[in-house]
């Protein structure tokens, strides 16, 4: 990775040139080469992953129908906080309500 501090030249630039990769953080331009794709390995999800993406399926529904009724939607909207969504507040509390538990 190379770090560029004088922006002249390639400071224009941003994405993909031949392998490099061109990119801005802040002030910096970065250049780096393409990453490896990653082989998919054909393995099954553990338990745990697949009790953990049930647990999301449902805390996506249960947000959906607080969205999809007026009075439920309102009434969270008077929960969160500024800068946060409905959407997110509803899974975050489903999350902890009923989502598995830590440490045991």
């Amino acid at each position: 990775m190379a770090i560029l501090l004088n922006k002249d030249l390639l400071g224009l630039l941003k994405g993909q040139l031949g392998n490099l990769v061109i990119k801005q953080y802040k002030n910096k331009v970065v250049v780096t080469t393409m990453p490896a794709k990653q082989v998919k390995k054909n393995r099954k999800p553990s338990a745990l992953k697949k009790l953990y993406e049930s647990n999301f399926t449902a805390a996506v529904a249960y947000a959906r129908a607080i969205l999809a009724d007026p009075k439920k939607k309102a009434a969270y909207e008077k929960k969160v906080g500024p800068g946060q969504r409905v959407y997110n507040y509803a899974i975050a509390e489903y999350a902890k309500k009923y989502g598995p538990k830590k440490g045991g």
